[in-house]
C-alpha cells in the first residue's frame, strides 16, 4: 500500500512539474494564451525550410511540429510533413486537420514552414500517405488525429527515424484489431490499446509508457526524459543538428 502511494505521488508530481515547465516555456515564447485571436495570429513563413529553388536538384523531406493554438498548446503539438522530389522547386505540405473538409488529410493547407497560428514550427526529422487507415476520421483524443497521421508515416518509412515527442497526443493510436506493431519511429515495438493504454520500446523513443495519452518514459538516443505536456526534457538531437 505504501509503495502504491509513493508511485501515485511520484506520477502526480511529474505531471504537475511537466505542466508547469510547459506553461513557463509558453509564457517565455509568447506562443500560448497570448489572447490573440486565431484570425490574426502569425501564419507567414518562419524561414526554417531550405529554399526549394536553391535546392532544386535535391530531394527533401522534413517533418515539423508547433504548439497547437491556445491553451491546447500547453499540452500538445500539431505536426506536418513537407516534401519535394529532385528537380522540383516547390514543396508539398501534408497534414491532418479536423475542420473545413470531409477529407481530413490536407495538401498545401498553408505555407510549408509557416507559423502555426503564432507558434514557431520546430523541425523534428529531416527526412505512406496514401495508405493512411483513417483518411476521413478525426478525433482529438485519443486519435486518429494529426499525430496519428505522422506516426503512420514513421512506421511505413522507418528510414525517417521519426522520434515524435511524448506530448504528440494520438501518435500511439492503433486499431483495436492491431494493438501490436512497430513504434512510430519504426525502430522498435509498440503495444497500444486504442492509444489509451500501452508501452513502447524502441531505439529512437527509448522506453515510454502511455496511460490515457499521458506519456512517461526515458529516451537514450539522445538521453532525455519523455514527459507529458512538454514532450522532451534533456538533450535534443534536432537542436544539436541545427547548431552544427
Amino acid at each position: 500500500m505504501k509503495f502504491t502511494k509513493i508511485v501515485g505521488v511520484t506520477i502526480v508530481s511529474v505531471l504537475l512539474l511537466s505542466f508547469w515547465q510547459s506553461w513557463a516555456h509558453s509564457m517565455r515564447g509568447g506562443e500560448a494564451l497570448s489572447g490573440q485571436g486565431w484570425w490574426s495570429a502569425r501564419r507567414d513563413s518562419a524561414g526554417v525550410a531550405p529554399d526549394p529553388v536553391r535546392w532544386r536538384d535535391t530531394a527533401i523531406v522534413q517533418v515539423y511540429a508547433a504548439p497547437t493554438y491556445g491553451w491546447r498548446g500547453l499540452v500538445a503539438v500539431h505536426p506536418w510533413i513537407i516534401l519535394k522530389a529532385k528537380g522540383e522547386a516547390r514543396y508539398r505540405r501534408y497534414e491532418v486537420i479536423s475542420w473545413g473538409s470531409d477529407n481530413v488529410v490536407r495538401l498545401n493547407y498553408t505555407l510549408p514552414n509557416g507559423f502555426w497560428y503564432g507558434a514557431t514550427p520546430k523541425l523534428l526529422v529531416d527526412a505512406a500517405i496514401k495508405s493512411y487507415p483513417w483518411p476521413q476520421t478525426y478525433r482529438a483524443w485519443p486519435g486518429s488525429n494529426s499525430n496519428t497521421f505522422l506516426a503512420h508515416i514513421g512506421r511505413e518509412v522507418p528510414a525517417l527515424k521519426l522520434d515524435m515527442p511524448a506530448n504528440a497526443i494520438g501518435k500511439d493510436y492503433r486499431s483495436i484489431v492491431n494493438p501490436v506493431g512497430l513504434a512510430p519511429s519504426g525502430s522498435g515495438v509498440q503495444i497500444s490499446v486504442l492509444g489509451a493504454l500501452g508501452v513502447t520500446l524502441a531505439l529512437e523513443e527509448g522506453l515510454e509508457v502511455n496511460l490515457l495519452e499521458m506519456n512517461l518514459g526515458i529516451d537514450v538516443n539522445p538521453p532525455a526524459l519523455r514527459l507529458p505536456f512538454i514532450g522532451l526534457l534533456g538533450f535534443d538531437d534536432v537542436d544539436q543538428q541545427q547548431e552544427r
